[in-house]
């Protein structure tokens, strides 16, 4: 079995478990893939949702909720490799990843938006940094950035492609003509890029394939392209470990191929979403958005077409009718709740 290293990290397979919306990637089922041999990952926005004090101090019940659930990761995967995903476009993005590193998570994994202040978050600590990125031309962006200003470089890189769900790294023409876009060759690109820095920084790099990784025909195929390893979120929503409410489950169980959509979220960015009742009534209407979490920098109340932390909060707790219900374009082909050890042995079974 190939293992994904990370420095002095080392993962018994090659998987990376994806960050996903709010309450459903946190410690259960972080340390459910670290115990099966791959790298649990807990979602940083809103991860408070349920804490005691969440409507009114937001931002303390979400930093104290991100501790314990790193705290909580680490004794159940017996100080397995644990990571956090924040995006940057998240509200208070530096006091959640000074909280993290204070925690002592392995690797922090940033999107939505380029990471560049990274480095200098986590510098004189042992977390290990990631970018997510959609093309070449943002890996080198960031990469050179960091070479330049902070004198160091990423530990591993994530190449998120078109058909990840949550928010994507691609236009709404590029997604609506998804075949247009060359995934394959650009992270060919980005392997090419990476060398000159493991060269320059004397360190492997590990590149990492994502979006749309759903089956153990894709794991080897990018492998084989090159590839250190994989992300894959999707697959592990409808698993018993997941945080995610029964009715979410079952909505990417019963999904067809049809009812997974691209939606405009707040951030600005596209997303892609399993089509329900909110999705048609925020076409018709703007919901009343009663209060503001201030979860995201882009995001103005007055103005934003709905509350994107209401709506993913109603997701994770079963309330489908009123949530956003993010996923990979693949989800329709999941159709039983399965074990994490069970999914992550079907993801690698042809290496």
């Amino acid at each position: 079995m190939k293992q994904l290293v990370i420095g002095d990290l080392i993962a018994n397979v090659p998987v990376i478990q994806g960050g996903m919306g709010i309450g459903i990637s946190r410690s259960s089922l972080a340390s459910a893939v670290s115990n099966a041999g791959g790298i649990g990952v807990i979602s940083g926005v809103n991860i408070g949702y349920d804490e005691y004090d969440f409507e009114n101090n937001t931002l303390k019940a979400n930093l104290r909720a991100l501790k314990k659930h790193i705290q909580i990761a680490k004794e159940k995967s017996n100080n397995g490799i644990i990571g956090v995903n924040l995006m940057v476009a998240m509200s208070y993005y530096e006091e959640h990843v000074k909280s993290a590193v204070e925690s002592k998570c392995d690797l922090i994994i940033s999107g939505a938006g380029l990471p560049l202040k990274l480095p200098s978050l986590v510098k004189n600590s042992k977390t290990k940094i990631a970018p997510i990125v959609s093309s070449s031309k943002a890996a080198n962006l960031i990469l050179k950035i960091w070479d330049k200003k902070d004198n160091t470089t990423a530990d591993l890189i994530i190449v998120e492609g078109p058909k990840a769900g949550g928010h994507l790294g691609f236009s709404n023409d590029e997604l609506n003509d998804i075949n247009s876009i060359n995934y394959d060759d650009d992270f060919k690109n980005i392997l090419n890029i990476v060398k000159n820095y493991e060269k320059k920084y004397n360190k492997k790099i590990p590149v990492i394939a994502a979006g749309g990784i759903s089956s153990s025909h894709d794991v080897k195929k990018y492998l084989d392209l090159g590839a250190s390893g994989v992300q894959v979120g999707t697959r592990f929503v409808p698993t018993y470990e997941c945080d995610a409410h029964e009715n979410f489950k079952s909505i990417y169980i019963n999904s067809k191929k049809e009812d997974i959509k691209i939606v405009k979220s707040p951030v600005g960015l596209p997303g892609r979403a399993i089509k329900n009742k909110f999705l048609d009534s925020i076409t018709l209407s703007r919901p009343n958005i009663r209060k503001c979490y201030n979860c995201l920098v882009p995001c103005n109340p007055k103005s934003t077409p709905y509350c994107i932390s209401a709506a993913l909060i109603n997701a994770v707790k079963g309330d489908i009718d009123n949530a956003l219900l993010f996923c990979g374009a693949d989800a329709y082909k999941i159709n039983e709740v399965k074990s994490v050890k069970e999914v992550i042995n079907e993801l690698v079974s042809e290496l």
